[in-house]
């Protein structure tokens, strides 16, 4: 992936294999002054006043693209729950208050911005292509363990495949995450990913019944069990935990941080 700096500030990161606009934002380039959100927090209930996290994202769109008053964002549950969703949806979550909650979208529809939420869960952008090579259909996903436990990126695929593409024809860029080597997990989450895992080398043994899963490789690998081709997949590997000065981490901060946004919206 590539690491982008706007004219205005901000930087953000894009995958060279995706085709649909889509951008992975840093906490750098806002206007969030707090330590702790400092300084492009794109989420409310941080610490940060409702408008600076509206001009934040107002100067993330800026960047990546897109109208801040196309982006839907709910409030995400650590679920499987994937909407379908379209125009009318735009503005729910920053500008319109929703009663709704989910982890993922997708939609074949133009003018809307998917939007998932993360600092040190797993966001997944996903394209679907037509057999022209044209995008047919986008999906963001938010995956923490409980998402990847419950494999939501697959239903992120089966909402794709449901508007008509293929999964040999489903590209997927798995964005900046805390990597394997920082999270630890005791034995209840190791077992609740190893349905996901089957020995294939995603969990590494720690001291004292503690485990490291690596979240970003164990969605490779449901997206690999989905049908997509290896080479359909870009993962990241920029780790929010150590890389303190781009990302906000709720470990590393002990949930005194803010939050990315990543989007994907048809071309």
């Amino acid at each position: 992936m590539k690491l982008l700096t706007a004219e205005n500030g901000v930087k953000y990161l894009v995958s060279e294999l995706l085709r649909a606009p889509h951008a992975f934002a840093t906490r750098v380039g806002g206007l969030s002054e707090a330590p702790h959100t400092a300084s492009l927090n794109l989420a409310f209930g941080r610490g940060d006043g409702d408008s600076t996290v509206i001009e934040n994202l107002r100067l993330f769109g800026e960047a990546a693209g897109f109208a801040p008053e196309s982006v839907i964002s709910l409030p995400q549950i650590h679920s499987d729950r994937v909407l379908t969703v379209g125009v009318v949806d735009c503005g729910e979550g920053y500008f319109r208050a929703t009663d709704r909650a989910c982890d993922g979208y997708v939609t074949s529809e133009r003018g809307v911005t998917l939007g998932v939420k993360t600092a040190d869960c797993v966001p997944i952008l996903l394209e679907a292509r037509d057999e022209n090579g044209q995008t047919c259909a986008v999906s963001a996903i938010h995956s923490g363990w409980r998402g990847t436990a419950q494999r939501i990126v697959a239903r992120g695929v089966e909402g794709l495949v449901g508007l008509g593409a293929t999964p040999d024809r489903i590209f997927a860029a798995i964005g900046p995450c805390i990597g394997g080597h920082c999270y630890e997990v005791d034995s209840d989450c190791r077992a609740a990913l190893e349905a996901v895992n089957r020995g294939r080398g995603c969990i590494a043994d720690g001291k004292n019944s503690k485990y490291f899963p690596d979240l970003a490789a164990l969605n490779r690998l449901i997206l690999l069990d989905c049908g997509l081709p290896e080479g359909n997949i870009d993962v990241c590997g920029l780790c929010t935990h150590c890389e303190g000065e781009l990302f906000y981490s709720h470990r590393r901060q002990k949930g005194l941080r803010g939050t990315q946004l990543s989007v994907i919206f048809m071309p």
